[in-house]
């Protein structure tokens, strides 16, 4: 039995958080299907949660033994889902409240990692009043623009002229008041899954859009998700031990994906922590596994052994 996992029969009821009301919740419904679907092939006792439609009131209720959070975005992979939890005593998986509300807002992801020695791009924050010809000329050419509290490439744009920066700005600005623009590191984009305290192997993603965008992460059929990534195994070990580092950086624990660029010189560029990936068809941390030797029925199985409150994770060998 693999460190932090439980035997299915000392999982008791288990409840799989799925839907919310974030702009992520179609995603996040595919997730927490497949979820439930592959918990309870491997007999565990697993019944959906919509918190969308069912108060906390209801949770309570449910008498959960312990949660998979399958939300994405807000209220769900922000920390104030992770707080209701706390509240309740209901061990969950994934991150705790503060470690999931930081890596959800990139802004203040990105002082931490400045701090910490964690290399990633410069940026600026943007609002109504900024100067966009001036962000332009500092972080030069192409910038990406991007909501600070939101997932799924929602409300990003590449810009590739200054004279676009504004109309970037003002999509950003529809899902968030906080608004990154980030320079665009050209390079080798990589994404590396965490499953407890081993960093899974690395995939290499290429699409013919101008970015790996939301179209590109679950719509389209034409991204090319390249497994094994092309790395020497000394450098793929190299940025997977980053990885880890920049993960717990943010104080993660538990399972999670993080997204990095490699320039030009093979230097690694940090972008952002997903605390609650996606689970579905056409999700990496699943395909990481799959490569690594975990089938999904077993990743579940394994994400949920890990499930903890706050304080706990050091019980589950993280």
């Amino acid at each position: 039995m693999q460190a932090g996992e439980a035997r299915l029969s000392e999982f008791g009821k288990v409840g799989v958080l799925l839907g919310g009301r974030s702009a992520e919740r179609e995603v996040s419904l595919k997730s927490g299907s497949m979820v439930l679907a592959a918990l309870r092939a491997r007999g565990v006792d697993a019944h959906a949660f919509d918190p969308r439609d069912r108060s906390l009131d209801a949770l309570a209720a449910e008498r959960f033994a312990r949660v998979f959070i399958a939300l994405h975005g807000r209220y769900g992979e922000d920390g104030t889902m992770q707080g209701a939890l706390e509240l309740l005593g209901i061990p969950y998986t994934g991150s705790g409240v503060l470690a999931s509300a930081l890596a959800m807002d990139k802004w203040r992801t990105k002082l931490l990692w400045q701090a910490a020695g964690v290399p990633t791009p410069p940026y600026a924050l943007l609002d109504r009043q900024t100067d966009f010809r001036a962000v332009a000329a500092r972080l030069g050419l192409p910038i990406m623009v991007k909501p600070a509290n939101e997932g799924s490439s929602i409300g990003m744009s590449k810009v590739r002229r200054a004279e676009d920066l504004e109309e970037a700005f003002a999509l950003a600005a529809n899902y968030d008041d906080l608004v990154i623009a980030e320079k665009f590191i050209e390079g080798t984009e990589l994404t590396g899954g965490i499953l407890g305290a081993t960093a899974l192997p690395l995939i290499r993603l290429e699409t013919p859009r101008d970015f790996y965008d939301y179209q590109a992460k679950y719509v389209t059929d034409d991204t090319r998700y390249i497994l094994p990534c092309g790395l020497d195994a000394a450098k793929e070990r190299e940025v997977q031990s980053l990885g880890l580092a920049a993960f717990r950086a943010l104080g993660c624990r538990g399972w999670g994906r993080v997204d990095l660029m490699l320039d030009r010189e093979d230097r690694p560029w940090f972008l952002e922590v997903n605390t609650s990936p996606g689970m579905t068809d056409h999700s990496l941390v699943p395909m990481a596994a799959r490569h690594a030797g975990i089938p999904f029925e077993d990743l579940c199985v394994r994400i949920l052994g890990m499930a903890a409150l706050t304080g706990q994770g050091a019980a589950h060998g993280l």
